[in-house]
């Protein structure tokens, strides 16, 4: 990770060596907290924020999940997060958000623990590699299932839900390929571990739906309207494995991982295609 100068936590700029949490914060025990992942460009016109707006309204959806209520507003957090990449100087940067349970009580229920809000900026590349955006990533079909909505509520972008994705990713890595791709209970393709998915086959884009347990993705969301203006016609629709090994094009998409071709799923070539390459380049 690149140090930037500052980072917000609780309504001031602290100098990021200083941004401290205690041992007993309540979050570092049961993951109660819940966060976004946002991207900043550099434009002619100075810095923008891709669909702050819409990042902030999700962060919102979750903590209400959660039962957290946080102690600032959307407008709040959307002007703290100007302050912050200001403060920080640099255009193009990772946004990362977050609220927590912190220090108070140790029991699993929060009861008696305050809410803390803290956003980081800094530079960050791309997700799955810059040759991984050129040539496409290897991914393998994960032995960890996607959890269930009636388990943990996937639709909240919780930082507990993401031992469940960092399992799918170790195992995937340490077997030698890029990423993970997870399947639901009922053996319907979910997502990545931080990714949503994208299947081609004949000209028509298909994706999961929500009811298999994945984010709401900003960029899934993002990735749609482009294709519809672009002329593709796109259906959410459950997928299995062989749909996957006999696609035409994969593609997964995210906000750190923003368009990523998948040129192999368990060892089958399927290469990078001209309709992954044209929602890149938009």
């Amino acid at each position: 990770m690149h140090e930037t100068a500052k980072i917000w936590m609780n309504g001031e700029l602290v100098d990021w060596a200083d941004a401290r949490i205690h041992v007993g914060a309540h979050a570092l025990h049961y993951g109660s907290g819940v966060f976004e992942g946002i991207r900043c460009y550099g434009t002619a016109a100075g810095p923008a924020v891709f669909r702050l707006q819409d990042h902030l309204e999700r962060l919102e959806n979750s903590a209400k999940v959660l039962y957290i209520d946080l102690p600032y507003s959307s407008a709040e957090l959307r002007a703290a997060t100007h302050e912050l990449i200001a403060a920080n100087g640099i255009a193009s940067c990772y946004v990362r958000p977050m609220a927590f349970y912190g220090y108070g009580e140790l029991a699993v229920g929060t009861l008696g623990n305050p809410v803390d809000v803290v956003i980081m900026s800094f530079p960050w590349g791309a997700y799955l590699g810059e040759e991984g955006q050129r040539s496409g990533i290897s991914t393998k079909i994960s032995s960890w299932e996607r959890i269930g909505p009636n388990v943990i509520p996937h639709a909240a972008k919780a930082t507990g839900v993401y031992l469940n994705s960092l399992l799918a990713t170790t195992e995937a890595r340490r077997s030698g390929y890029d990423e993970a791709i997870m399947l639901s209970a009922d053996g319907y393709v979910a997502d990545g571990p931080g990714e949503n998915i994208f299947v081609v086959k004949n000209g028509v884009l298909r994706t999961p739906p929500l009811s298999m347990s994945i984010l709401p993705g900003i960029t899934r969301d993002t990735i749609i309207h482009i294709a519809g203006d672009l002329g593709y016609k796109v259906e959410e629709a459950l997928m299995i494995r062989t749909d996957l090994y006999l696609a035409d094009e994969v593609f997964m998409v995210g906000t750190a991982t923003e368009v990523a071709p998948v040129r192999a799923v368990d060892d089958r070539e399927i290469g990078v295609g001209p309709v992954t390459r044209e929602l890149q380049k938009a």
